[in-house]
């Protein structure tokens, strides 16, 4: 074992502060990655208020992590030294099962996520507030020459949480994608749609952000709260992708979609869905779910936005601005993410 720097939340519910943390020494598979930048998430929000369950402490959060690997072990095939890598939401998984077989380790049973889990040996995973962080190269993304690393660093989340299911459901030429909430997801969201080939348009709540919705890619713009502006778009769209953290008027939303379209819910609020039948049944509407996805779709996902030169909209802080950062998220006062510079912590 050695330690490394990191920012930790000493028990659920308190303010983050220094801590020094425990990492196992690099095992043959294993890649050292030197941290560089650590994206925020509401994930981590919540997690750290113990708002989805209890949770080891002190826990270190952070799972959109860019850096450059430092050191390999024996058996690495994948990584050297000097590469620039990315780790996700996950850090191992059983390797066995269908869902790791078909490259869907995200739906695995044993998957271990990055921070907050119990890893292979038993010990408690800490995540990318941290100078440093040991992962099994399996785990580990390449982030392609060209994306500003500051930027991508989002990707390993909220740019994966919304290529998956855009890609699963046929986003592309000739398409209506609807992306609902412009915030950290949604921002990304529209961004992707547009480099597809579909035509996107936002459902915000209020139209402060519809400047900014055009210049990602959006073709249209309409304020969830202007009823009648809703009900002009009746039968519209071919997919939706829900990102509200809030719970969703599901009835208004399918009732936007065209026959045989698709509602997928990536948001998850607190409270239960209430999906009133009729509303699904017809027209034969399909409401989904979807999470992140596996490692190869990762990768898939941070070569298109290469391609297509995609990043988050980014605020870069220092790790002494984290706890501020948390509360100007929950008060929808960043656009769009925070991206923690974590140098300091090395």
């Amino acid at each position: 074992m050695f330690t490394t720097d990191a920012f930790a939340a000493p028990a659920e519910g308190a303010p983050l502060g220094v801590a020094s943390i425990a990492r196992r020494e690099v095992g043959p598979q294993d890649v050292l990655i030197d941290v560089a930048y650590c994206g925020i998430c509401h994930t981590d929000i919540h997690i750290v208020r113990g708002e989805w369950g209890p949770r080891p402490y002190p826990l270190v959060p952070g799972h959109e992590i860019i850096g450059t690997v430092s050191a390999v072990g024996a058996e690495v095939t994948r990584f050297s030294p000097g590469d620039r890598v990315g780790v996700g939401c996950m850090v191992g998984s059983c390797g066995k099962c269908a869902s790791c077989r078909s490259g869907q380790e995200q739906d695995c049973a044993g998957r271990v996520g990055t921070y907050g889990d119990t890893d292979t040996d038993g010990t408690t995973t800490q995540g990318g507030y941290a100078g440093k962080i040991v992962v099994n190269q399996n785990f580990v993304l390449r982030i392609p020459e060209g994306l500003d690393p500051a930027g991508a660093a989002p990707l390993l989340c909220a740019g994966i949480t919304m290529y998956s299911p855009l890609r699963r459901y046929g986003a592309g030429p000739g398409k209506k994608v609807a992306v609902i909430g412009l915030g950290g997801l949604g921002h990304i969201g529209v961004k992707l749609a547009a480099a597809m080939g579909a035509e996107v348009t936002v459902l915000s709540q209020t139209l402060k952000k519809r400047e900014d919705g055009v210049r990602l890619g959006a073709t249209h713009y309409h304020a969830t709260d202007d009823p009648d502006a809703l009900a002009a778009l009746a039968g519209q769209f071919d997919l939706m992708i829900s990102t509200l953290s809030a719970p969703p008027d599901l009835a208004t939303l399918l009732s936007l979609l065209t026959p045989g379209g698709t509602l997928v819910n990536v948001g998850i609020p607190a409270e239960p869905l209430a999906l009133p039948a009729f509303s699904l049944v017809m027209g034969r509407k399909t409401l989904a779910g979807s999470l992140f996805g596996g490692i190869a779709e990762t990768q898939e996902m941070l070569d298109f936005c290469a391609v297509h030169d995609i990043t988050a909209d980014i605020e870069v802080i220092t790790p002494d601005a984290i706890n501020t950062a948390y509360n100007r998220v929950l008060a929808s006062d960043v656009r769009y993410r925070f991206v923690i510079d974590t140098t300091t912590l090395s």
